[in-house]
Order: C-alpha cells, then structure tokens, then sequence
C-alpha cells in the first residue's frame, strides 16, 4: 500500500505523468520500494521515497503554498483598490525584485485541488493553520467582491448587458469544479443585475445551478 500524490496539469495529462517528480508514499519500506518499481517503468522524472503521511501531506502542502501566494495577490487587489493604485502596475514593479515573484490576482480559486486541499490541513490542525485558513477566507471572498464591482457599474447603466467570458476554473479545460467563474455568473444571476451573457466554448451547455437561473 503506498500514497503516490498526482502532479498533473489538465490538458498535459501524460506529459506530466512521465516526466514529472513523483514522490512515493509506502505504508512501510516495503511498500514503497515496491510502488517505486512500478513508478519506474513509466516516469522520467525523480522518484523520492518516503512514508505514506509524509506523502499524503505533501499535495497538501504543495496546494497551500499555491493557495497562499494567490491570497497575496488578490489581497494585493483589496489594497490597491482601496488606494486607487493601479494593482497590475504594482505587481509588475515589485517584481522587478530579482527574488520577488508577485502572481497575479483573479476571481478566486477553483478546480479539483487548490481550493480543496487547504482544508483538509485545517480540519486535522485548526490551530496551527491560521496563515493556510487566512489565505482559504481571502481567495473564497474573491467572487463576491467582483459582483459587488460589477453591481456598482451596473448601476449607472439603465438596461446593463454583462458578458462573462469563461467559466472554467483555469483556461483552455472544460472543468467548472469550484470554479469562481460559476460562483460570479450564479450570484449576478440571483441579484438581477441586467442581461447575462454566458459564453464557455469548453462546454456543451450550462452547468444546472446555472441553467435553473434560466441562463
């Protein structure tokens, strides 16, 4: 029995299993030098063997590292606005740094993994979390911060046409799961704002929460 923790990117599925870093879980060493002659017939990439809790908490802790710098970043975008300082401006400035990557501030996060993962290191450490809780609270209060904007410029308009484009959690997949994207759509459809305009060539047709909107 061993815990072997996935690190694939949607649409480079089997590129990723080959030749990325896998890392090699076993319930004991047995275990794991038995799931690392299998990982050897098809991966490229370097296999680390460890302990099946070390490995299991690895992906977790690889999601909140990415989920924290998103946090920063659409943090960043909370500040700005506030400020009236041009966020994308600022971003680019600061990582002028040569040891500053700055990512880039969105809508929230979605999909499968980095908007889950966190919380499974909350649940089992709920005290000793409170960087990996703080960054789950900033990046889920994203979506309704952009209804709030799109409301207020909405409001100005006296029959507003809003078009959003892209419902998938990241570009070029058709996986809507946790999307943030769904979450904005769902609540500017619920507040009434004007006409929606619904576009995701990924997708055949509308997930049910949005279709029962009549969307």
């Amino acid at each position: 029995v061993a815990h072997c923790p996935e690190r694939v990117l949607p649409g480079r599925i089997l590129e990723e299993v080959v030749n990325n870093a896998r890392v090699i879980g076993g319930v004991t060493r047995k275990c794991a030098q038995q799931a690392l002659s299998l990982y050897r017939i098809f991966v490229r990439g370097e296999c680390r063997v460890t302990n099946a809790r070390t490995a299991e908490l690895s992906k977790l802790a690889e999601n909140a590292f990415r989920d924290v710098n998103i946090a920063f970043a659409n943090e960043l975008s909370f500040i700005c606005d506030r400020l009236k300082i041009n966020v994308w401006e600022l971003i680019q400035l600061t990582n002028l740094h040569p040891r500053v990557q700055v990512l880039s501030p969105g809508p929230g996060v979605g999909g499968h993994c980095i908007a889950v993962d966190p919380w499974f290191i909350v649940a089992t450490n709920p005290h000793e979390s409170k960087l990996i809780q703080a960054a789950r609270l900033i990046n889920d209060s994203k979506p309704e911060y952009v209804c709030n904007k799109v409301r207020e410029r909405a409001a100005a308009l006296k029959e507003p046409i809003i078009a959003c484009l892209g419902l998938s959690y990241k570009k070029d997949v058709d996986d809507l799961r946790e999307s943030p994207a769904v979450e904005v759509v769902r609540r500017l459809a619920d507040a009434g704002v004007g006409e929606l305009l619904v576009v995701e060539p990924h997708i055949s047709k509308l997930p049910a929460e949005l279709a029962d909107r009549g969307l």
